[in-house]
């Protein structure tokens, strides 16, 4: 990490700059932020920009490998599954912990990853608030590939609105009740997408319509943000909704088969320097003698939900759904970010993705960050800290 653009940063920060920023967002955008904000981002620098990419691109090339297809389709279940799949996602979340090698060297780790967007807008608009409130380093910046905030904005929209006079909506369950409404606000500020619930898409013609101001809209592109395999147990009254969406004609950005694909369930059959050691549990025969530095996760859960870090053999021969969990190495997350007390921080970076239609590769635009004082990133191991929570990283540029 580099500690002359750590040191600026630090000089500049005040409480009271960092209730400004929060302030500026509550104004902006009036009771959607429910999540916290971290009072810093994170510096990267060359060095360990060159590391993610290249941990990156390496899982990359096992997502484009001509068999990925066949060895994860075991992951769609029956009731999900849509036809008419693209050939690849839309987008692409590649999580990381950043932690030290053998040689004493900071490096990426792979936590998990999801063929799914995440907060493409509302990164964006994070990165600008720590430029405009704090010192931030102009060497630095969370995008990528030559982009800037307004470029950005640009690129995503070929992406999600590639077809001028086509309705493209962002489809959630219950939007306005989601932790990551700002993002939907922010989405609607930037693209003038409209965030539309599953429980008010109907059929019509063999078409997908919503109602606004009484008047019924035809849709030809749905940003999904809908997990699916939360219906049931969060909203079970909006599985009916399932069939209408399967009997509909319209474009999915991204379809939902590639949630299952590019998710914890392919992490077994992941390779590298940079990805830990990860089993399927029903695949053991034994389980692995330094069981104390495994942790065992469903294969489909959310923001840590039903991980355990300290897994015996006694919770794992109750488990009855094998099939659903996997083992997988520990990181030692190492502490990166200095706070102005001099205490240091743990961190994890997601590289956020698109790749568009006809193109062979994805394109790496931003990135999403956490900070952690916790056992875990999540929110219920941070309560009652300061710096920690959401934030972003800026990579030293070229």
């Amino acid at each position: 990490m580099q500690e002359p653009a750590r040191t600026q940063f630090n000089k500049s920060f005040s409480e009271e700059k960092y209730q400004e920023l929060k302030n500026e967002i509550k104004a902006e955008f009036p009771n959607q932020l429910d999540f916290r904000v971290a009072e810093s981002p994170i510096f990267v620098d060359r060095k360990l920009k060159s590391k993610f990419l290249m941990a990156a691109n390496g899982i990359i090339d096992s997502i484009m490998k001509a068999d990925f297809k066949k060895k994860t389709d075991k992951a769609i279940p029956e009731a999900f599954y849509f036809e008419n799949e693209t050939e690849h996602p839309h987008f692409l979340a590649l999580d990381f912990a950043i932690c030290k090698d053998s040689d004493g060297e900071l490096e990426p780790q792979l936590i998990e990853l999801q063929g799914f967007p995440s907060l493409f807008g509302y990164q964006n608009y994070l990165s600008g608030k720590y430029k405009k409130h704090f010192d931030v380093s102009p060497e630095y910046s969370p995008y990528f590939n030559k982009l800037n905030a307004f470029s950005y904005i640009n690129e995503m929209e070929k992406v999600l609105k590639p077809n001028t006079g086509e309705t493209t909506v962002l489809l959630e369950a219950y939007p306005d009740q989601q932790k990551t409404r700002l993002d939907f606000a922010i989405s609607k500020a930037y693209w003038d997408i409209e965030a539309v619930c599953l429980s008010k898409v109907f059929l019509k013609d063999g078409n997908l319509f919503y109602t606004k101001e009484e008047q019924d809209i035809k849709i030809d592109r749905v940003y999904n943000r809908v997990i699916f395999d939360e219906l049931n147990k969060k909203y079970p009254e909006l599985i009916k909704q399932v069939d209408v969406l399967k009997a509909a004609k319209f474009e999915w950005i991204s379809h939902p088969n590639w949630f299952y694909r590019v998710s914890k369930y392919c992490m077994p059959f992941l390779k590298g320097k940079y990805v830990p050691p990860c089993f399927y549990l029903n695949a053991l025969t034994e389980y692995p003698e330094d069981l104390e530095q495994y942790v065992l996760k469903p294969l489909f859960s959310f923001a840590g939900a039903g991980v355990n870090l300290h897994p015996t053999k006694e919770i794992i021969d109750a488990i009855e759904d094998k099939a659903n969990y996997i083992l997988q190495k520990k990181v030692d997350y190492e502490p990166v970010v200095r706070d102005t007390n001099g205490e240091m921080i743990k961190a994890e970076i997601r590289l956020l993705y698109v790749w568009p239609d006809g193109k062979t590769h994805p394109k790496l635009l931003i990135n999403l960050a956490r900070l952690s004082r916790g056992e875990m990133i999540g929110v219920d191991y941070n309560k009652n800290f300061d710096w920690v929570g959401g934030s972003s990283a800026f990579f030293e540029t070229e």
